[in-house]
């Protein structure tokens, strides 16, 4: 299985982006998909997740600002980014968990200018 993410860039703050992560395989099998991120001299961290039930959950900075969802005709979890921050640039990561496997997309670059 491989997860693909795309959709980041250079965006000034207060802008948008939407990040997209597609999975080779039918992500309804995944008990949860999630997007992480590692700014620079950071640890990767969690921004938000959604369950198999389509439970949604955020990290606290982010809520309000992000949207996560996903379409499983496309295998594709996105995430939405609005009101961007400049402390929000770093490299975006997908993750796609089940009972038996826990995957990583390639990161994104996002970088917010103030």
């Amino acid at each position: 299985v491989q997860l693909q993410a795309s959709g980041g860039g250079v965006v000034q703050a207060g802008g948008s982006l939407r990040l997209s992560c597609a999975a080779s395989r039918n992500i309804f099998s995944f008990t949860f998909m999630a997007w992480y991120r590692q700014a620079p001299g950071n640890g990767r961290e969690w921004v938000a997740t959604i369950d198999n039930d389509g439970t949604l959950k955020y990290k606290d900075s982010v809520k309000g600002r992000f949207t996560i969802s996903r379409d499983n005709a496309k295998n594709t979890v996105y995430l939405q980014m609005n009101g961007l921050k400049p402390e929000d640039t770093a490299v975006y990561y997908c993750n796609a968990a089940s009972p038996s496997s826990y995957i990583w997309g390639q990161g994104t670059q996002v970088t917010v200018s103030s």
